[in-house]
């Protein structure tokens, strides 16, 4: 009796197997956008929510952010590592940060990046680890560790406004950010690296010059040498080490004031931070720029026309930095969540390379300003999207998995098998005539239950670099 029970359960299984057999349709390529939101440590902007919080604490914080990208079918989050020559991870090169227990040089009793990654990964989001290369100090009466940099080499740093800064045009300063960037990018599986705008420190703009001019005796020109000295080595560095680590830089949103012509723009981030991002973007010294274009859809800044320009300047990904966190403020009074919403509209049909974009910050995710995280899961973040692929570092696809689709009570079961090379697994399913992406899961995932039973279902491999596999495909009988 035991044997035939298990004969009329294989026939009962073969019989769901049948259900689906291979398909040679095709099918269209997954979704594909970079959808991240930048976390501050700095100043405890996004997390942790203050100095001095316990271990269990932070990571219950860092925790409900993962949970609510993951909730919003966000696949990246930009995290804060170095604020000021400092770590927020273990580090041989810098002290622990202040920002985590409140005292510099003090560890937290955990490793936030490393946690982060588990976390994230688990989750399906990628981390890219955010550096600052040059600021050492954001105000110069916070109180630093004896192994500091401002305390170790003092010949280096420059005294600007409030802030203590590592002159880029010292060979230490330069070679001490590449070797920090370097170093997490061997010890850390993250996706990627990322430096922000501040390259040499905002000034005062009095009548178009800058008041005072940074202490360091050089013109803007040498300036700007040393800059593209470090992005250029940073970037060959980066993919020297693993090639499929991303590098992405979020400069100021205005490469120059009237360009595009009718653009304003109070800081001239080409002379006055040394910033020549355009020449970053067209001589591919980065997988992806996020200039911060923080302004509205109408007006002298105006998004629309900026990232036009900034699609127009170079073949690799612009991802504009949007910002989220001025609906409803007191700096952009009255902006409504529609506006991001627009911008974001507006990223998926300006240009013709891949699209994404990056919310500042994590914050107003959080606190779901005016109602925005609703609208995002309703109409903007509907479906799972991959991170675009990086052709210009690899083009190999990894083999096409095998698949198996089966009826499974109410649902339909699909399981696929592990090709060595994947990162992660596209799934697709057809029902009518459309295709959709329904979910994308980490390497380590090799089955999903879908609701339904949907006409066709494929799957496909994707890679470190985003390169995704032919589909297998199979179609109901």
């Amino acid at each position: 009796m035991i044997r035939l029970g298990l004969l009329w359960l294989g026939l009962g299984l073969l019989a769901e197997a049948r259900d689906y057999v291979t398909s040679r349709e095709k099918v269209p390529s997954p979704d594909r956008e970079f959808r991240a939101a930048w976390v501050a440590c700095v100043y405890n902007i996004d997390w942790p929510s203050r100095m001095g919080l316990g271990a269990t604490a932070q990571q219950a914080e860092l925790r409900r952010i993962l949970d609510r990208m993951a909730a919003l079918r966000m696949n990246a989050i930009i995290f804060q590592v170095r604020p000021q020559a400092d770590a927020v991870y273990r580090s041989s090169i810098e002290p622990w940060s202040p920002w985590l227990s409140g005292t510099m040089g003090k560890s937290p009793g955990y490793d936030p990046l490393a946690y982060c990654i588990q976390q994230a990964h688990a989750r399906n989001i990628e981390v890219h680890a955010w550096f600052n290369p040059f600021r050492a100090v954001p105000h110069k009466d916070h109180r630093v560790s004896s192994n500091h940099v401002s305390r170790t080499h003092p010949s280096i740093i420059r005294n600007f406004k409030v802030h203590k800064w590592m002159d880029p045009g010292s060979s230490f300063t330069r070679q001490r950010a590449l070797d920090v960037i370097l170093d997490v990018v061997r010890r850390y599986d993250v996706d990627g690296v990322h430096i922000d705008d501040y390259f040499y420190p905002y000034p005062t703009v009095v009548n178009g010059r800058p008041t005072p001019a940074f202490p360091d005796g050089k013109k803007p020109s040498q300036r700007r040498g040393y800059v593209n000295a470090f992005v250029r080595a940073m970037y060959s560095g980066v993919k020297g080490s693993k090639p499929w680590v991303r590098v992405g830089i979020s400069p100021f949103g205005i490469w120059k004031p009237g360009i595009p012509r009718g653009t304003t723009a109070g800081i001239n981030a080409y002379e006055h931070l040394a910033a020549d991002s355009r020449k970053w973007l067209a001589s591919g010294w980065c997988d992806y720029l996020s200039p911060q274009l923080y302004w509205r859809i109408e007006g002298p800044q105006s998004y629309t026309l900026l990232l036009n320009w900034w699609r127009a300047q170079g073949r690799r990904p612009v991802w504009p930095g949007i910002a989220t966190s001025r609906i409803k403020s007191t700096e952009d009074p009255g902006r409504p969540a529609s506006e991001i919403l627009n911008q974001i509209q507006l990223s998926r049909t300006i240009g013709k390379n891949y699209v994404g974009h990056v919310h500042w910050s994590a914050k107003a995710l959080m606190q779901d300003r005016g109602g925005v995280v609703g609208a995002l899961a309703r109409s903007t973040y509907t479906h799972p999207a991959l991170v675009p692929p990086m052709p210009w570092s690899s083009r190999r696809e990894p083999p096409t998995p095998s698949l198996r689709v089966s009826r499974a009570g109410g649902g339909t079961l699909v399981r696929w098998s592990k090709v060595a090379t994947a990162s992660k697994y596209a799934v697709q399913a057809r029902s009518g005539s459309r295709w959709r992406t329904v979910a994308v899961f980490s390497g380590g995932q090799l089955t999903v239950t879908l609701p339904g039973s949907p006409e066709a279902v494929a799957v496909r491999a994707v890679d470190r670099f985003g390169t995704s596999s032919k589909a297998a495909v199979v179609a109901r009988r």
